[in-house]
Protein backbone atom coordinates (compact mmCIF):
# COMPACT_ATOMS: atom_id res chain seq x y z
CA UNK A 1 0.00 0.00 0.00
CA UNK A 2 1.72 3.46 -1.07
CA UNK A 3 2.48 6.05 1.47
CA UNK A 4 -0.26 8.26 -0.44
CA UNK A 5 -3.20 5.51 0.78
CA UNK A 6 -2.31 5.30 4.15
CA UNK A 7 -1.74 9.32 4.95
CA UNK A 8 1.94 8.59 4.89
CA UNK A 9 4.52 11.94 5.05
CA UNK A 10 4.58 11.54 1.37
CA UNK A 11 1.40 12.46 1.09
CA UNK A 12 0.00 15.68 -0.41
CA UNK A 13 -2.78 17.09 1.99
CA UNK A 14 -5.40 19.48 0.88
CA UNK A 15 -6.11 22.12 3.66
CA UNK A 16 -9.75 22.14 5.06
CA UNK A 17 -11.16 25.43 3.76
CA UNK A 18 -13.53 26.96 6.47
CA UNK A 19 -16.86 28.54 5.67
CA UNK A 20 -17.78 31.34 7.94
CA UNK A 21 -21.83 31.74 8.11
CA UNK A 22 -23.73 34.15 10.47
CA UNK A 23 -24.76 34.00 14.10
CA UNK A 24 -28.11 34.58 14.23
CA UNK A 25 -30.64 33.62 17.01
CA UNK A 26 -28.15 30.75 18.46
CA UNK A 27 -27.75 29.46 14.82
CA UNK A 28 -25.71 29.74 12.01
CA UNK A 29 -27.52 30.66 8.95
CA UNK A 30 -25.85 31.79 5.37
CA UNK A 31 -27.15 35.07 4.29
CA UNK A 32 -30.57 34.61 3.09
CA UNK A 33 -29.66 36.35 -0.65
CA UNK A 34 -26.94 33.67 -1.09
CA UNK A 35 -24.60 36.00 -1.44
CA UNK A 36 -20.72 36.14 -0.07
CA UNK A 37 -17.44 38.65 -0.29
CA UNK A 38 -13.99 38.44 -0.78
CA UNK A 39 -12.02 38.76 2.71
CA UNK A 40 -8.63 39.67 2.13
CA UNK A 41 -5.74 40.72 4.09
CA UNK A 42 -3.30 43.81 3.80
CA UNK A 43 -1.57 42.39 0.97
CA UNK A 44 -4.27 41.60 -1.46
CA UNK A 45 -3.68 37.96 -0.32
CA UNK A 46 -7.55 36.01 -0.02
CA UNK A 47 -8.49 34.98 3.23
CA UNK A 48 -12.11 33.24 2.82
CA UNK A 49 -15.17 34.00 1.67
CA UNK A 50 -17.99 36.10 4.13
CA UNK A 51 -21.60 36.10 3.95
CA UNK A 52 -22.82 39.35 2.24
CA UNK A 53 -25.59 40.47 4.28
CA UNK A 54 -28.91 41.24 3.50
CA UNK A 55 -31.82 43.75 4.62
CA UNK A 56 -33.36 40.90 5.58
CA UNK A 57 -30.66 38.71 7.82
CA UNK A 58 -30.68 42.42 9.64
CA UNK A 59 -34.57 42.17 10.44
CA UNK A 60 -34.18 38.53 11.50
CA UNK A 61 -31.20 39.52 13.60
CA UNK A 62 -33.72 42.06 15.53
CA UNK A 63 -36.64 39.79 15.69
CA UNK A 64 -34.18 37.42 17.98
CA UNK A 65 -32.71 40.18 19.51
CA UNK A 66 -35.77 41.11 20.65
CA UNK A 67 -37.39 37.68 21.58
CA UNK A 68 -33.97 36.95 23.84
CA UNK A 69 -34.20 40.43 25.28
CA UNK A 70 -37.08 39.69 28.26
CA UNK A 71 -35.27 36.27 29.56
CA UNK A 72 -31.53 37.88 29.49
CA UNK A 73 -32.68 41.07 30.76
CA UNK A 74 -34.42 39.62 33.76
CA UNK A 75 -31.81 37.37 34.44
CA UNK A 76 -30.03 38.22 37.48
CA UNK A 77 -27.01 40.57 37.48
CA UNK A 78 -24.80 37.90 39.06
CA UNK A 79 -25.76 35.01 36.66
CA UNK A 80 -25.06 37.85 33.64
CA UNK A 81 -21.51 37.83 35.19
CA UNK A 82 -20.89 33.78 35.19
CA UNK A 83 -21.92 33.57 31.52
CA UNK A 84 -20.00 36.42 30.22
CA UNK A 85 -17.09 34.88 32.28
CA UNK A 86 -17.41 31.30 30.80
CA UNK A 87 -17.58 33.20 27.13
CA UNK A 88 -13.89 34.23 28.26
CA UNK A 89 -12.83 31.28 29.10
CA UNK A 90 -13.76 29.30 25.42
CA UNK A 91 -12.07 32.89 24.27
CA UNK A 92 -9.03 31.61 25.79
CA UNK A 93 -9.19 27.74 25.04
CA UNK A 94 -9.53 28.70 21.07
CA UNK A 95 -6.40 31.84 21.50
CA UNK A 96 -4.39 30.21 18.72
CA UNK A 97 -7.14 30.55 16.20
CA UNK A 98 -8.07 33.92 17.20
CA UNK A 99 -4.42 35.06 16.96
CA UNK A 100 -4.04 33.40 13.60
CA UNK A 101 -7.51 35.69 12.20
CA UNK A 102 -6.45 38.61 14.14
CA UNK A 103 -2.88 38.46 12.41
CA UNK A 104 -4.16 38.32 9.25
CA UNK A 105 -6.82 41.15 9.44
CA UNK A 106 -5.37 43.78 11.10
CA UNK A 107 -1.42 42.82 9.81
CA UNK A 108 -0.14 41.92 12.70
CA UNK A 109 2.60 39.55 13.81
CA UNK A 110 2.15 36.46 15.16
CA UNK A 111 3.31 38.03 18.78
CA UNK A 112 1.41 41.37 18.57
CA UNK A 113 -1.59 39.14 17.94
CA UNK A 114 -1.34 37.02 20.70
CA UNK A 115 -0.98 40.30 22.56
CA UNK A 116 -4.28 42.02 21.58
CA UNK A 117 -6.06 38.79 21.33
CA UNK A 118 -4.93 38.35 25.34
CA UNK A 119 -6.18 41.91 25.97
CA UNK A 120 -9.24 41.11 24.44
CA UNK A 121 -10.15 38.44 26.87
CA UNK A 122 -8.67 40.45 29.82
CA UNK A 123 -11.10 42.92 28.64
CA UNK A 124 -14.29 40.38 28.62
CA UNK A 125 -13.39 39.65 31.98
CA UNK A 126 -13.17 43.42 33.31
CA UNK A 127 -16.81 43.43 31.47
CA UNK A 128 -18.42 40.76 33.39
CA UNK A 129 -16.86 41.57 36.70
CA UNK A 130 -19.22 45.25 35.87
CA UNK A 131 -22.49 43.36 35.75
CA UNK A 132 -23.14 43.07 39.58
CA UNK A 133 -21.73 46.56 40.15
CA UNK A 134 -22.64 49.16 37.97
CA UNK A 135 -26.39 49.45 39.94
CA UNK A 136 -24.34 50.52 42.96
CA UNK A 137 -22.13 53.18 41.20
CA UNK A 138 -24.96 54.85 38.70
CA UNK A 139 -28.03 54.22 41.29
CA UNK A 140 -28.78 54.72 44.62
CA UNK A 141 -30.91 56.68 47.00
CA UNK A 142 -31.56 60.57 46.70
CA UNK A 143 -32.52 62.45 49.13
CA UNK A 144 -35.96 64.13 48.97
CA UNK A 145 -37.88 66.64 50.28
CA UNK A 146 -41.09 64.79 53.01
CA UNK A 147 -42.12 61.23 53.73
CA UNK A 148 -40.35 59.38 50.70
CA UNK A 149 -37.79 57.25 49.64
CA UNK A 150 -36.63 57.96 46.16
CA UNK A 151 -34.25 55.35 44.91
CA UNK A 152 -32.95 55.30 41.18
CA UNK A 153 -31.70 52.13 39.73
CA UNK A 154 -30.45 51.46 36.28
CA UNK A 155 -32.40 49.45 33.74
CA UNK A 156 -31.05 48.14 30.17
CA UNK A 157 -32.68 49.95 26.98
CA UNK A 158 -33.64 47.23 24.92
CA UNK A 159 -31.89 45.68 21.93
CA UNK A 160 -28.88 47.46 20.79
CA UNK A 161 -27.36 47.49 17.00
CA UNK A 162 -23.43 47.88 16.65
CA UNK A 163 -21.29 48.84 14.26
CA UNK A 164 -18.25 46.98 14.64
CA UNK A 165 -14.85 49.14 14.92
CA UNK A 166 -13.47 48.77 10.94
CA UNK A 167 -9.76 49.15 12.64
CA UNK A 168 -9.61 46.48 15.62
CA UNK A 169 -10.89 43.31 14.64
CA UNK A 170 -11.14 41.52 17.69
CA UNK A 171 -10.04 44.00 20.94
CA UNK A 172 -12.32 47.01 19.61
CA UNK A 173 -14.84 43.94 19.03
CA UNK A 174 -14.69 42.77 22.44
CA UNK A 175 -14.85 46.45 23.55
CA UNK A 176 -18.32 47.65 21.90
CA UNK A 177 -19.87 43.80 22.52
CA UNK A 178 -18.90 43.37 26.47
CA UNK A 179 -20.54 46.41 27.91
CA UNK A 180 -23.82 46.01 25.67
CA UNK A 181 -24.67 42.48 26.99
CA UNK A 182 -23.21 43.14 30.07
CA UNK A 183 -25.67 45.21 31.65
CA UNK A 184 -28.64 43.11 30.16
CA UNK A 185 -28.82 44.44 26.78
CA UNK A 186 -29.37 42.54 23.22
CA UNK A 187 -27.11 43.28 20.28
CA UNK A 188 -27.15 43.18 16.42
CA UNK A 189 -23.71 42.97 15.60
CA UNK A 190 -22.21 44.05 12.29
CA UNK A 191 -18.79 43.43 11.98
CA UNK A 192 -16.15 45.21 10.84
CA UNK A 193 -16.47 45.73 6.83
CA UNK A 194 -13.18 44.51 5.75
CA UNK A 195 -12.16 42.57 9.07
CA UNK A 196 -15.75 40.54 9.43
CA UNK A 197 -13.63 37.20 10.75
CA UNK A 198 -12.93 37.15 14.18
CA UNK A 199 -16.54 38.57 14.61
CA UNK A 200 -17.84 35.55 13.04
CA UNK A 201 -15.56 33.24 14.79
CA UNK A 202 -17.00 34.87 18.15
CA UNK A 203 -20.28 34.03 17.30
CA UNK A 204 -19.14 30.47 16.94
CA UNK A 205 -17.22 30.60 20.84
CA UNK A 206 -20.68 32.34 21.57
CA UNK A 207 -22.62 29.44 20.40
CA UNK A 208 -20.62 26.94 22.64
CA UNK A 209 -21.09 28.75 25.64
CA UNK A 210 -23.56 29.39 28.10
CA UNK A 211 -24.98 32.78 26.25
CA UNK A 212 -28.61 32.22 25.50
CA UNK A 213 -29.48 32.44 21.96
CA UNK A 214 -29.94 35.64 20.38
CA UNK A 215 -28.27 37.83 22.87
CA UNK A 216 -25.37 38.46 20.36
CA UNK A 217 -26.57 38.24 16.62
CA UNK A 218 -23.33 38.89 14.34
CA UNK A 219 -23.86 39.94 10.57
CA UNK A 220 -20.94 40.70 8.38
CA UNK A 221 -21.42 42.75 4.72
CA UNK A 222 -21.58 46.15 3.88
CA UNK A 223 -21.87 48.62 7.00
CA UNK A 224 -23.58 50.79 5.10
CA UNK A 225 -26.01 49.15 3.38
CA UNK A 226 -26.73 47.10 7.11
CA UNK A 227 -26.53 50.01 9.54
CA UNK A 228 -29.26 52.42 7.23
CA UNK A 229 -31.84 49.84 7.78
CA UNK A 230 -31.21 48.81 11.61
CA UNK A 231 -30.99 52.84 12.27
CA UNK A 232 -34.40 52.89 11.21
CA UNK A 233 -35.76 49.47 12.49
CA UNK A 234 -39.04 50.59 14.75
CA UNK A 235 -37.72 47.52 16.84
CA UNK A 236 -34.15 48.74 17.70
CA UNK A 237 -33.94 50.96 20.64
CA UNK A 238 -30.13 52.18 20.65
CA UNK A 239 -27.60 52.16 18.37
CA UNK A 240 -23.28 52.42 18.72
CA UNK A 241 -22.02 54.08 15.95
CA UNK A 242 -18.42 53.26 16.37
CA UNK A 243 -17.75 51.24 13.24
CA UNK A 244 -19.16 54.46 10.64
CA UNK A 245 -17.56 57.09 9.11
CA UNK A 246 -18.16 60.80 9.86
CA UNK A 247 -21.21 60.84 6.99
CA UNK A 248 -22.60 57.74 7.51
CA UNK A 249 -23.01 58.65 11.33
CA UNK A 250 -24.88 61.60 10.42
CA UNK A 251 -27.38 59.89 7.98
CA UNK A 252 -27.65 56.76 10.93
CA UNK A 253 -28.33 59.79 13.98
CA UNK A 254 -31.12 61.38 11.60
CA UNK A 255 -32.38 57.86 10.82
CA UNK A 256 -32.73 57.08 14.49
CA UNK A 257 -34.62 59.94 15.49
CA UNK A 258 -37.29 58.04 14.31
CA UNK A 259 -38.71 56.21 16.86
CA UNK A 260 -36.13 58.41 19.39
CA UNK A 261 -33.16 55.85 19.76
CA UNK A 262 -30.30 56.02 21.82
CA UNK A 263 -27.85 57.47 19.97
CA UNK A 264 -24.21 56.19 21.26
CA UNK A 265 -21.42 58.34 19.00
CA UNK A 266 -17.80 57.70 20.40
CA UNK A 267 -15.49 60.53 21.11
CA UNK A 268 -12.06 60.03 19.96
CA UNK A 269 -10.93 58.69 23.78
CA UNK A 270 -13.43 56.08 23.37
CA UNK A 271 -11.66 54.35 20.21
CA UNK A 272 -8.76 53.83 22.16
CA UNK A 273 -8.79 50.02 22.57
CA UNK A 274 -5.58 50.07 24.59
CA UNK A 275 -6.70 52.47 27.22
CA UNK A 276 -8.63 51.97 30.53
CA UNK A 277 -12.50 52.00 29.04
CA UNK A 278 -13.70 53.72 32.05
CA UNK A 279 -17.66 52.86 32.79
CA UNK A 280 -19.01 55.44 29.63
CA UNK A 281 -20.23 52.51 27.73
CA UNK A 282 -21.78 50.70 30.02
CA UNK A 283 -23.27 53.29 31.16
CA UNK A 284 -24.40 54.16 27.40
CA UNK A 285 -27.65 51.79 27.00
CA UNK A 286 -29.01 51.89 30.48
CA UNK A 287 -32.00 53.74 31.53
CA UNK A 288 -32.87 55.10 34.97
CA UNK A 289 -35.67 54.16 36.57
CA UNK A 290 -37.02 55.86 40.10
CA UNK A 291 -39.02 54.85 42.55
CA UNK A 292 -40.90 57.22 44.87
CA UNK A 293 -42.03 54.64 48.33
CA UNK A 294 -43.22 56.36 50.90
CA UNK A 295 -43.24 56.00 54.19
CA UNK A 296 -44.99 56.05 57.75
CA UNK A 297 -48.97 54.73 57.96
CA UNK A 298 -48.93 54.01 53.91
CA UNK A 299 -46.78 51.44 54.34
CA UNK A 300 -45.70 48.89 51.68
CA UNK A 301 -47.70 50.91 48.65
CA UNK A 302 -45.65 53.67 46.59
CA UNK A 303 -45.05 54.96 42.91
CA UNK A 304 -42.78 54.86 40.49
CA UNK A 305 -42.37 56.81 36.59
Amino acid sequence: MSKESTGGSAATRLSVLKTYKLYVGGKFPRSESGRVYEVTDGKGKWLANAPLSSRKDARDAVVAARKAFGGWSGATAYNRGQVLYRVAEMLEGRRDQFVREVADADGLSRSKAGAVVDAAVDRWVWYAGWTDKIAQVVGGANPVAGPFFNLSTPEPTGVVTVLAPQDSSFLGLVSVIAPVVATGNTAVVVAGERTPLPALSLGEVLATSDLPGGVVNVLSGRTAELAAPLAAHQDVNAIDLTGADEALAEELQIAAADNLKRVFRPQTVDNDWTADPGTRRLTAFLETKTVWHPTGALGASGSSY
